[in-house]
């Protein structure tokens, strides 16, 4: 592996600023890679996998920006503060700043919920750049029905009084009032946007993007999730690949755990565009 470089860096936010970790490689860079992370504790469990592959990236001479949004990480504020305005805000900052330093083309790379950001950001904003997503969440309301329910596992409960709770926290939610999951707080703000976003194309993308989900199985198929997808921007005429490589499920496991085969699947398709 080629050497590179790691420096940390805050950019000027509102309410404070946002940590940047910028991995190059020593020579020149042929692009950025801007990551868009993953939704609470599994932001946490998948820190080493990004770490890996921004090292990876790097060292086949990308820049790569892995971005703490507000109120995650050592970025300013609170989570229990934090709405889908700042978050969508904190990736202006770093977009700014990503083609104000970097020359070359510019790569969106989104983990599981970021996929969500991402995709309410390029549409509000008009960014049309190639884009790299690990194991995406379609929607959010399934991925914040997925993390109530963190609350029903914690107090062992049956599955009726699991979906009791999952929608008492909803009506808490809804009228104002944040609750504490996983110990995360969730204010009404944040689920708002969460709630509404989904992973959708802008009308008209002409950059390629890649999808690319993990699998423990013996058969490499794509998730149902993952097809309909497919034919969704099939049917949209935009250009996109999808793939499954053997590994972990390493946002959700019990201990870190790493999928050296997505890193590997990925840096063939950093190449592609880079060529």
């Amino acid at each position: 592996m080629n050497p590179v470089v790691c420096e940390a860096l805050f950019l000027a936010g509102e309410e404070g600023g946002r940590f940047c970790l910028v991995t190059r490689p020593r020579g020149a860079s042929i692009g950025a890679v801007l990551y868009v992370p993953p939704f609470a504790e599994e932001l946490n469990k998948t820190r080493r996998m990004a770490a890996m592959a921004a090292r990876a990236f790097a060292s086949h001479g990308w820049t790569v920006v892995q971005l703490d949004l507000f109120g995650t990480g050592d970025s300013a504020g609170d989570f229990g503060d934090a709405t889908w305005s700042h978050w969508l805000a904190d990736l202006d900052l770093a977009w700014s700043w990503v083609r104000d330093k970097v020359p070359g083309r510019t790569v969106l790379w989104s983990l599981r919920g970021g996929a969500l950001l991402g995709s309410d950001w390029a549409r509000a904003r008009g960014v049309d750049c190639p884009w790299l997503l690990w194991q995406p969440v379609m929607t959010g309301r399934q991925h914040l029905t997925q993390f109530l329910r963190l609350k029903s596992a914690a107090a062992m409960l049956n599955a009726a009084d699991a979906q009791r709770t999952t929608l008492e926290l909803r009506n808490v939610l809804a009228a104002g009032t944040a609750v504490e999951v996983a110990g995360y707080t969730l204010n009404a703000a944040l689920v708002q946007g969460m709630e509404a976003a989904q992973l959708q194309m802008a009308p008209g993308r002409c950059c390629p993007l890649a999808v690319l989900e993990v699998s423990s199985n013996e058969r490499l198929t794509p998730s149902p999730a993952l097809e309909r997808f497919c034919r969704q921007i099939d049917a949209e005429g935009v250009s996109g690949t999808a793939s499954v490589v053997a590994g972990p499920a390493f946002w959700q496991t019990v201990e870190i755990e790493e999928a050296p085969a997505l890193v590997a699947a990925s840096q063939t398709v950093l190449d592609g565009w880079a060529a």
